[in-house]
């Protein structure tokens, strides 16, 4: 069964080729957001707390701060409204999830 879930997922879900990210790198994610009949594109810029799951089920969190308020969002990998994914900064951390980083900011 799980061969199976894994064919399908390998033949029919398009992967896009972002560049490679990890746990403490600031990132800009571009997004489409559909308003109505309208289109815009909207970017998120943050820094990665996590990449979890893998194939069509990976997603990963990305940390901002707004004011003086910290927003998440996270964003499954293979979301069609997915523009592109620019790598801003490395980041040299020692763990594959920073939720410590939630206590600093």
């Amino acid at each position: 069964m799980e061969a199976l879930i894994k064919f399908v997922q390998d033949e029919f879900v398009t992967t896009k080729d972002f560049p490679e990210f990890a746990a403490g790198d600031t990132i800009t994610v571009y997004y489409e957001i559909k308003e109505g009949s309208k289109t815009r594109t909207q970017f998120f810029r943050g820094v990665v707390i996590q990449r979890r799951g893998s194939g069509s089920t990976e997603t990963f969190t990305i940390r901002k701060m707004s004011g003086t308020v910290g927003v998440e969002r996270i964003f499954p990998v293979n979301l069609p409204a997915l523009q592109r994914v620019e790598v801003n900064k490395r980041g040299k951390v020692r763990r594959a999830r920073i939720f410590y980083f939630r206590g600093l900011t």
